[in-house]
């Protein structure tokens, strides 16, 4: 083995070490401490809530564990946005379980957190599959409240989701299993079926302390809302369980119940294996986002065995398109090819760069998806469209305008990966998370960005320089390029895979062994909401 692909496996594998280290510290919630004061209480916590519904051994994928990441210091911060969010397996029947963790400001809300619920009811919604709401939370995070409750992807658009996922006959269960107070209140009686759990769990839209303050009345919380006065006085709740473990089997036996829907009918067979070792992509991907790499070896250790049938080889080659198989489902792939390349006049052509040629390929290549019922998966690595007259006068803007048409309208479900750079408009055309991807996730030391550092901060320098000169303040060489590296600190910051974690920008940056996984899953899901709309492009310029 040569020292570049030694290289290489030793710095990807140190990303995957520093993932699970992030990971594994966001899943600690609030810290030890408070997770213990949780169990003393005779309760469990989120995540050991969401492990015991789950099925035994069942794949699942975790959305958002990174949510929050390095956010809301000055308010001690907020792990995993303070919701655990999974889409597995209960009574073998694919669902997407929410729970909040009270262990992270007794489960209050912050921007983040409403942020992730919104996204796990999205995910329910498009792929028309059951929710599952574990609830223990103090309510909105109120020094913030101002970011989070009157706007449109505010908290009150939870209800809104509630009450359209009900109409559309998607399945929703509440339990509650601690705090449910002031507006989320609304949560549990606005699902289908709601359990609440003896003693430890709590109704109300206002508590004790602010009825008192309120009207003047003396009550306690548990004759105010617990769950006797809410299963037999108020009859909000449904079921009065035992203890969470009660609650949880009652959840996992109504699940057990719901009949089949229609599905998709996306096309699958037995799965095969790749005809490489999915491991060796920590041999081939650089840890450099510059250098170039065949996305075809990618490619070759991410599909099933001998699957792969390109579509318009010798043409527009900075573009990938090609049909093949991922864990036995069809599916339709669109790649940033990472090598040079010589089109069909001999001219090299960049790596990652969106060509005419390109951009006039992948429309016609998911258009054909589409008619098909086809799955698309977008592997994104893409620096952005071509520049320059050349390019200008051929029409680029047309043609990338094409794609993004095709794209945008598309009717199958679409799953993006981000393995590389995600910059500038090549992250529309490529379906960023603006695009409605049923799932976007990124790999370890992958940047998004609207364009590469170096170049923007080049940008950022000038407009910098440009303001302190009508100030009056002369900068010398050395001024310059402090300034400089402080512009390029902070902007590379802002790209990296965390950063666009953190806010939900992905739903996940994952370990390349997983991709597959991740996108079998995807389709599966989607496999649950028959398509009901027609591809069309609208009005293009052709």
């Amino acid at each position: 083995m040569n020292l570049a692909i030694e290289k290489n496996k030793d710095q990807n594998k140190l990303l995957i070490a520093d993932l699970n280290k992030k990971v594994a510290q966001m899943r600690l919630g609030g810290g030890k401490s408070r997770l213990d004061k949780i169990r003393s209480e005779g309760k469990m916590t989120a995540r050991e809530r969401v492990s015991y519904l789950l099925d035994n051994d069942s794949e699942n994928i975790e959305i958002g564990a990174l949510a929050g990441y390095e956010m809301y210091q000055e308010d001690g911060g907020c792990p995993s946005g303070g919701v655990v969010v999974v889409m597995g397996y209960i009574s073998k029947k694919l669902c997407v379980v929410v729970a909040n963790d009270a262990s992270v400001k007794a489960g209050a809300w912050f921007p983040i957190s409403a942020k992730k619920n919104l996204r796990a009811q999205e995910i329910a919604l498009e792929n028309k599959i059951p929710i599952i709401y574990l609830v223990d939370s103090a309510g909105v995070f109120l020094p913030r409240q101002d970011e989070i409750f009157p706007d449109k992807e505010h908290f009150g658009r939870i209800f809104r989701n509630n009450a359209q996922m009900s109409s559309e006959g998607i399945v929703q269960i509440a339990a509650v299993m601690g705090s449910c107070v002031a507006g989320g209140a609304y949560l549990p009686i606005m699902s289908d079926e709601a359990i609440v759990v003896d003693k430890t769990a709590s109704i109300f839209l206002a508590g004790s302390y602010l009825v008192k303050a309120a009207i003047g009345e003396d009550i306690d919380n548990e004759t105010l809302g617990g769950a006797t006065t809410h299963t037999e006085i108020s009859g909000v709740a449904d079921y009065k369980a035992k203890n969470d473990q009660d609650a949880l089997e009652r959840i996992r036996a109504l699940v057990g119940k719901i009949g089949d829907n229609p599905k998709a009918g996306f096309n699958r067979v037995d799965a095969i294996a790749p005809k490489l070792p999915t491991d060796e992509i920590f041999e081939l991907l650089p840890n450099d986002k510059t250098q170039p790499y065949d996305t075809f070896e990618i490619i070759k250790r991410l599909i099933d065995k001998d699957t792969l049938e390109e579509y318009k080889a010798a043409y527009g080659k900075t573009l990938i398109t090609a049909y093949a198989r991922i864990d036995g489902w069809a599916v339709g792939i669109v790649a940033n090819q990472r090598k040079v390349v010589k089109n069909k006049k001999g001219e090299l052509q960049f790596g990652g760069v969106i060509y005419g040629d390109s951009a006039d390929k992948a429309t016609r290549f998911i258009a054909n998806c589409n008619q098909r019922k086809i799955p698309l998966v977008f592997l994104q690595d893409v620096t952005g469209f071509m520049v320059g007259s050349k390019a200008e006068h051929s029409g680029i803007i047309k043609d990338g305008a094409k794609m993004v048409s095709a794209m945008s309208n598309s009717v199958v479900p679409k799953f993006t990966v981000i393995i590389g750079n995600s910059n500038g408009a090549g992250n529309y055309a490529m379906c960023g998370k603006a695009y409605d991807p049923r799932l976007i996730f990124a790999w370890p030391g992958s940047k998004m960005a609207v364009m590469g550092g170096e170049q923007a901060a080049q940008v950022l320098l000038q407009i910098e320089k440009s303001k302190r000169k009508k100030e009056g303040e002369e900068i010398d060489p050395k001024k310059e390029k402090a300034l400089l590296d402080e512009i390029k600190s902070r902007y590379e910051r802002q790209t990296q895979a965390y950063y666009a974690a953190a806010r939900l920008w992905t739903d996940a940056i994952i370990d390349p062994m997983e991709t597959r996984k991740w996108i079998s899953m995807g389709i599966e899901a989607a496999n649950n909401a028959p398509i009901e709309k027609k591809f069309n492009m609208g009005i293009i310029q052709v």
